[in-house]
């Protein structure tokens, strides 16, 4: 028996019967559940009559049309997200930003640019309270340059959001949460690197005060929004918000007044119908001296409701979440059916396709530039970024690819910013630009750091690593959420209250901590003799402090006694084992 297993007498038998099903499973019209893309190999082929041709011409319509649809009011619904944590985070927001001694700490200014942005679900929102903030000599911009790189942290907690919708299948999570943490994770490299170098030597604030200088700013008009043109019609028939009432608590111009607008115009003006925004001088106009029987209400849901901020941003929280799962499970669906065999080999050849050689590596660098193309023309790196997730999960595209692409992102939603500060009025058009140059500075500077050099790319090994542990163990996702926008955040900030050397004193032994534990794990795997005999292995620990296994039975109510055998996953990791040699092995 060992020679027929050794000289594969057995074993080709069984994989020639399992082709054999597989090839039955497809004929049948059922898709192999390794690659969702990879069923029906003759689906494409030309129906014999024209019966058949044309019903397939119509269910392709009505797919592409269910595509399309079901994409719009995923847009729509992530704008209806950002105004509900608007609603519900706005006070505090503005709150946050009040404390100038907290503020005046780099790593209190980094926690405070996260918080804020997770709070307000905007990037641009969290940018236009600073430009608010440097303008009216409450923030120099010196304090401002780590809320910039919190505010380019929180951004990316949208695609992790999303990644979330995809996790009933264990494949398309494991690529789609890869593909959102790879986001993060370079931003948070990036902040490593440039916010200790930031604080020595203010090379972001003297770069962006040099370009400044080299260039003679004339007032312009805002790029279009094209997709805000294209969702405000819907969006604004639920509710609308007027921002500037956060800007106005964080400038200290305190203000009872509510986000919700409830006028939009008076009657008899021209620009009546226009949105009043916060440099819009109807809502100054509204606010004072204008009679009620000259005001034009707005038309919304919660126009006169009555109810509080709070209320209408739960009740906007619950409906936003609610659509946005809906929509991105259909779009997953629809994806699925629509991509498949030649179909989803060709768009994955052309979209993951490199260039020739010597060549091939303009390919990453040509995906940049898409990237912030698309993000400019969407006017919001949320939207892209949140639309790459569930492609990536398909499997359309590679995480190698979908890299470049949030780099480009990053970019681009900084020279949106760029030509929204000349936008700005003028009194504030210098702070702005030079906040957007600080942006750009600084994502340009990760790109060059974590990019330019391939064996730098460190983010793409490190996500392919926590998408193939968070596919595992499902609930290492919530806590990973939890953890990096909420719970760090949180405690850091609370440090900070107490001042710099109780900050320094309580998060610098722990940063060293975490440091020194993933160099000896790094040196475990790739140089062992170079550590001592007892640090070469974590065997010596309890199994709960190097493995997740116990903390997955916890969370799971899994008994220890059972055990799932590895025929019954989709790649050679299981969710129990029954040898406790297999469990020790299971480091973090």
């Amino acid at each position: 028996m060992p020679n027929s297993l050794a000289g594969g007498q057995i074993l080709n038998p069984t994989l020639d019967t399992v082709d054999l099903v597989d090839r039955s499973l497809r004929n049948a019209g059922t898709r192999s559940p390794k690659l969702p893309w990879a069923g029906e190999e003759n689906s494409n082929l030309p129906p014999r009559n024209m019966a058949s041709r044309l019903r397939r011409v119509v269910i392709s319509f009505l797919k592409a049309c269910g595509l399309l649809g079901s994409l719009y009011f995923f847009i729509c619904s992530l704008d209806i997200l950002s105004s509900a944590f608007q609603l519900l985070g706005s006070k505090m927001a503005g709150d946050i930003f009040k404390d100038n001694v907290v503020l005046s700490n780099p790593v209190a200014g980094l926690v405070i640019g996260v918080l804020v942005t997770v709070l307000v679900q905007s990037s641009s929102t969290s940018s236009s309270i600073v430009v608010s903030m440097v303008a009216s000599k409450l923030l120099t911009v010196r304090a401002s340059v780590p809320i910039v790189m919190g505010v380019n942290v929180g951004t990316s907690i949208t695609s992790t959001l999303v990644s979330m919708a995809q996790s009933g299948d264990r494949d398309e999570f494991r690529r789609a949460f890869s593909g959102s943490a790879v986001h993060g994770i370079f931003n948070w490299l990036t902040v490593l690197v440039l916010l200790p170098l930031e604080s020595a030597t203010a090379a972001l604030e003297r770069l962006s005060k040099l370009a400044l200088g080299a260039t003679s700013l004339q007032p312009g008009r805002q790029a279009p929004d094209i997709l805000k043109a294209l969702t405000q019609p819907f969006t604004h028939l639920i509710v609308q918000l007027d921002t500037s009432v956060i800007t106005s608590s964080a400038t200290g111009n305190v203000t009872n007044s509510s986000l919700i607008k409830q006028w939009c115009g008076l009657k008899g003006e021209t620009g009546s119908s226009q949105e009043c925004g916060s440099f819009n001088p109807c809502t100054e106009r509204n606010s004072t001296s204008a009679p009620l029987e000259e005001k034009l209400p707005c038309h919304h849901l919660f126009v006169g409701s009555g109810l509080t901020d709070l209320a209408v941003g739960f009740i906007l929280l619950a409906g936003s979440l609610l659509v946005l799962c809906g929509c991105l499970v259909l779009i997953v669906k629809l994806l699925n059916s629509v991509l498949r065999g030649r179909v989803a080999q060709a768009v994955k050849t052309v979209i993951n396709a490199d260039f020739p050689f010597p060549f091939g590596w303009l390919g990453g660098y040509l995906a940049i530039l898409v990237g912030a193309g698309l993000t400019f023309l969407l006017q919001s790196s949320s939207v892209f970024t949140a639309a790459i997730v569930p492609l990536m999960g398909v499997g359309v595209i590679s995480l190698e690819r979908a890299y470049p692409l949030l780099l480009g992102s990053n970019i681009g939603t900084t020279t949106t910013a760029l030509l929204a500060a000349l936008a700005s009025p003028a009194d504030m058009m210098l702070f702005a630009f030079q906040v957007a140059l600080i942006h750009f500075f600084f994502n340009l500077a990760g790109i060059l750091l974590w990019y330019l050099v391939p064996v730098l790319r460190l983010p793409i090994p490190l996500a392919k690593r926590f998408g193939d542990l968070t596919a595992q163990y499902r609930w290492v996702a919530i806590v990973y959420l939890l953890l990096t926008f909420l719970l760090l955040p949180l405690a850091a900030f609370g440090l900070s209250l107490a001042g710099g050397p109780v900050l320094a004193a309580v998060g610098g032994p722990l940063v060293g901590l975490v440091l020194l534990i993933i160099l000896i794990n790094v040196l475990q795997k790739h140089r062992p003799s170079w550590l001592p005999h007892c640090l070469r292995s974590w065997a010596w620990l309890p199994l709960w402090l190097h493995s997740l296994e116990p903390w997955d039975h916890l969370v799971t109510h899994c008994c220890p006694s059972r055990a799932c055998s590895k025929s019954q996953t989709s790649d050679k990791e299981a969710y129990c084992y029954e040898n406790p040699e297999v469990l020790a092995s299971q480091q973090l």
